[in-house]
């Protein structure tokens, strides 16, 4: 997150757009939730990262006390309270730039979320979550593929998560050609690499190292609720 926040170099940039990518539609579902259409809801998350990057907002974020989450979360609100009328007359104006994230089928994704009483905080807070885990599983699946080991992905993926998977290790392993002991040792290792890229994955979102520790215990709150 320091690196995004750090100027116009070419890193600056690279990652502040990855962590545009990577909170678009969390933002978007707690715009959603809070009951704007959805042509509004784009239109408001799209304006409100054209804001971020125009003004830098990344940078304010002091080191100290700085979640990526928390603060994005917090600008949305203000710029929901007091930005929409202006940011509606630039657009009127062609003064707004509006971005393409690459969330063409975010309402599709809406429209698929469980129909509870979550609220719009809560619901940011578990896309926040997922994605999360998404891209974190996103970066396991290519280590596999660049060392052409894709198949064995595919069939010790399963295990990953914290649900009973729907076939053992000896039946991974009957259909691999492998032990189940052989089996067993790859989901262990599987498991632990799985849990080093969501931990980078937080401590790209976090201002300070001291911070991951508090950030994923709460990923594995908003997950487990």
């Amino acid at each position: 997150m320091l690196t995004a926040g750090a100027g116009s170099s070419p890193d600056a940039l690279a990652a502040l757009e990855t962590l545009c990518h990577t909170y678009w539609y969390p933002l978007y579902a707690y715009t959603r939730r809070r009951g704007y259409s959805p042509h509004d809801a784009q239109d408001l998350t799209q304006g409100f990262f054209a804001r971020l990057l125009a003004r830098n907002d990344v940078a304010q974020v002091h080191p100290q006390k700085g979640k990526f989450r928390s603060f994005l979360l917090a600008s949305l609100q203000h710029f929901l309270a007091d930005e929409w009328d202006k940011a509606s007359a630039d657009k009127r104006r062609g003064q707004a730039t509006i971005l393409s994230l690459g969330e063409p089928a975010a309402e599709q994704r809406y429209q698929q979320e469980p129909a509870s009483e979550l609220s719009p905080e809560k619901i940011f807070a578990r896309r926040w979550a997922l994605t999360v885990l998404d891209r974190a599983q996103a970066s396991l699946n290519a280590e596999f593929a660049t060392d052409e080991k894709s198949d064995l992905y595919e069939a010790l993926k399963i295990f990953l998560s914290g649900e009973k998977p729907g076939q053992t290790h000896a039946q991974v392993a009957a259909r691999l050609g492998k032990s189940s002991d052989a089996v067993r040792c790859a989901v262990q290792r599987l498991r632990q690499r799985y849990g080093e890229l969501i931990r980078a994955e937080v401590a790209h979102t976090v201002a300070s190292p001291i911070d991951v520790d508090e950030e994923l215990r709460y990923l594995l709150t908003v997950i487990g609720s």
